[in-house]
């Protein structure tokens, strides 16, 4: 299956709650008015675009509107498409130069993050790449085996310690054998936990130590995993997380599962964190490289059944 039909199948449940709703919003009317723009505004805000960011959709959409004296629901419907494109693009690309280049993966349990750091893992060595993983969320055994898992699934190697061990202590053997063999991209499962903020700072303090330390010059991205289908809570998370680590982008999963895609837009336009992956199904290929265009283009789709 091809990228923008897959990223089209994994944005259905979004794209019918979303843009099924302004087409109604928008069906018989000669003039745009203020009814519709409220209509779009509480369309916006119940597909968790977030209030601010709705409001400011609506405002930027006036705008057009009236300057490009627009009337037909078509090109009305098109506008709202390009606000949301440009307001999705910027940061979502991934330019590692230094070899090797470090990601870290942080999230609260259940969100994904071990089944996204596989798939990812599988992304970078399907582009060519030499990937190893390290599993430094060591607090909970089933993440350890979970993500050996999914070095097997990918064919990568992986650095592990018993549970329980020093998360910084595995970060820096993973870095070392990573250096041993060459690796591309290293990629480590790192805090799994948010109720205690002063020790996961301690803890991700301990690893950028590390890593500064072994790689002081390499290219680094800590990527903050949030599930999709927690709609605003997902940015609540996102909040907390960024008060306390240094998050450079967002891996948002299970899109496919959700009518609350529009979060997205929340997270990029408030929190100013870019989107880098969404994932938009279960399978090993499903994480995707986030691309503002193809997003937007997808959540507007009208046709979504033809190849």
């Amino acid at each position: 299956m091809g990228l923008f039909k897959k990223l089209n199948k994994g944005l259905k449940k979004t794209r019918d709650s979303m843009s099924g709703a302004i087409n109604s919003a928008l069906y018989g009317k000669n003039e745009i008015d203020d009814e519709f723009y409220d209509d779009l505004e509480e369309i916006l805000v119940m597909a968790d675009c977030g209030v601010t960011t709705s409001m400011q959709i609506v405002e930027e959409l006036r705008d057009h509107v009236f300057k490009k004296n627009l009337h037909r629901a078509k090109d009305v419907k098109e506008e709202i498409k390009e606000i949301v494109a440009d307001m999705l693009s910027g940061g979502e690309e991934i330019d590692f130069v230094t070899i090797p280049s470090v990601i870290l993966v942080i999230g609260v349990n259940g969100v994904g993050k071990t089944t996204s750091i596989g798939k990812m893992a599988a992304m970078f060595k399907e582009d060519g790449k030499k990937v190893i993983l390290g599993a430094a969320d060591t607090f909970r055994a089933a993440a350890i085996d979970q993500l050996e898992i999914w070095a097997d699934r990918a064919g990568v190697d992986l650095v592990k310690h018993k549970e329980g061990a020093d998360p910084a202590a595995v970060v820096f053997d993973t870095v070392s054998a990573g250096k041993a063999r060459n690796a591309d991209i290293i990629i480590c499962d790192t805090a799994g936990r948010l109720h205690n903020k002063k020790n996961l700072m301690e803890e991700l303090s301990k690893i950028y130590r590390v890593i500064d330390r072994q790689l002081p010059y390499a290219d680094r991205e800590v990527f903050l995993v949030l599930d999709a289908t927690t709609g605003q809570n997902a940015v609540n998370q996102a909040k907390e997380f960024k008060e306390i680590a240094e998050v450079t982008g967002i891996i948002l999963t299970k899109l496919d599962g959700t009518a609350k895609g529009g979060v997205v837009l929340s997270i990029k336009n408030e929190l100013k964190l870019p989107v880098k992956f969404i994932g938009v199904g279960e399978g090993i290929d499903d994480l995707r490289p986030f691309n503002a265009r193809a997003f937007a283009e997808a959540l507007f789709e009208e046709d979504t059944d033809e190849d």
